[in-house]
């Protein structure tokens, strides 16, 4: 194994040993110290980010991938106020999740704990290493965090302010660390580290998780791409469905929650369609329509692969549908799993869409974009899981334990 990571490693296992036999109130203390060590540490950040948002522009990296490696003053103030959130919240260490005492007298429990040490791949968004930092670290799990290279200065001063503020509340400082070499050797060889990682998390594009999943030993947490759909039913308020797809489209472009498809009935077509796009003009959205919908010389043609594309820029892809039936087996077939909505004032519809539809998060009138830790209260989120298995959707403080059993007798034997 890699020395340097191996280091890593054996540093993190202590430093998870020693998180564990710290108090709640000792880890919230910490929290609120790391957001006050964030903003303190504002202008370093934002120079080594202004490092970073050069390099990508050189590069000549899109707009919108520019957009999510950018810091300001008030995304700093964000980060941080995530951390006074999760600091806020309860924590689900020691919740008891089952109990039982058998015939014998024999008391079985089964409670939260951490998992011990939790790997984060991630790309482009700096405040992903506060992020994951905060929900790791209210759950005594030490992280061991692997940025692109394309954030290695960003990542660098917040994770050094990080550890800035645990050595100054007596924390082991090594309950959070950064993989500096961003070399593709050094993490493949960090998703084998079986014997030093609990889980893996990714958080990026579709290539990067489908090379986590394809090559990691480590169990991974799956947290998907967003092909996120919104149906426009026959009995949809249009203005509704105008204001609400022009939200989850163009409030930002490089979000995984953002609508990437419009799937709209065929019987409204004709007069929805023009109003939805008189919004989406504003943005100079393109559109990418089948045939049925192309009633503008500004459409062009979509292809099937459109149909299954995460675009993250101001693109989108429309398909007409005869039904509700016929929206659900679309957007089931090419979505992946993330987000989707339908725009209806027909409660049996509704129903059917919430009930049928194959995601992680499935809305009735409203935006796409509310998929997030912070929006449904569980303060910053460490990914959205896109898989079944232990965790779904949003994944605040809850999907970063596990359990285990404790078992209490007097001399019982079986």
């Amino acid at each position: 194994m890699n020395e340097y990571l191996e280091k890593l490693g054996i540093r993190a296992k202590a430093a998870a040993v020693n998180l564990n036999q710290e108090s709640k109130e000792e880890r919230n203390a910490a929290l609120l110290a790391a957001a006050q060590e964030l903003k303190r540490s504002a202008a370093e950040i934002l120079a080594a980010n202004a490092e970073d948002v050069a390099r990508a522009e050189k590069k000549g990296v899109s707009a919108p991938l520019v957009d999510r490696l950018r810091l300001s003053e008030k995304r700093i103030e964000d980060i941080a106020e995530g951390l006074r959130q999760v600091a806020a919240l309860p924590s689900p260490l020691g919740e008891t999740v089952y109990s039982y005492v058998k015939e014998n007298g024999l008391k079985i429990e089964e409670k939260r704990v951490p998992f011990g040490v939790i790997g984060i791949i991630f790309e482009s968004r700096p405040n992903v290493a506060a992020d994951a930092f905060g929900l790791c670290f209210k759950t005594a799990n030490a992280v061991i965090l692997r940025g692109g290279s394309d954030a290695i200065s960003s990542n660098t001063a917040i994770v050094n302010a990080l550890r800035r503020a645990l050595k100054g509340c007596n924390i082991d400082e090594n309950a959070v660390q950064l993989v500096e070499d961003t070399s593709r050797e050094t993490v493949v060889e960090l998703m084998k580290m079986k014997r030093y990682l609990d889980l893996l998390i990714p958080r990026g594009g579709a290539g990067l998780i489908r090379n986590v999943m394809e090559n990691a030993t480590v169990p991974v947490i799956e947290t998907g791409t967003g092909n996120c759909h919104i149906y426009v039913d026959d009995s949809a308020d249009i203005d509704m469905a105008a204001k609400i797809i022009f939200n989850a489209k163009t409030q930002r472009y490089g979000v995984c929650n953002a609508c990437e498809s419009l799937v709209i009935h065929e019987k409204i077509v004709d007069k929805a369609l023009p109003a939805i796009y008189k919004k989406l003009k504003e943005k100079n959205v393109e559109v990418r329509a089948d045939e049925r919908a192309r009633i503008s010389d500004e459409f062009k043609p979509a292809t099937e692969e459109d149909f299954g594309k995460e675009y993250l820029d101001a693109i989108i892809s429309v398909k007409t549908v005869a039904n509700v039936e016929e929206a659900i087996a679309h957007i089931n077939r090419y979505n992946t799993g993330h987000s989707e909505s339908i725009i209806t004032q027909n409660a049996e519809n509704a129903e059917k869409f919430l009930n049928e539809v194959d995601a992680a998060a499935v809305y009735v009138n409203a935006s796409t974009r509310f998929t997030d830790g912070f929006e449904f209260g569980m303060g910053a989120e460490i990914g959205i899981s896109t898989q079944k298995l232990h965790a779904r959707g949003p994944m605040g403080l809850r999907a970063l334990t596990t359990t285990k059993f404790y078992c209490r007798g007097n001399g019982q034997i079986r």
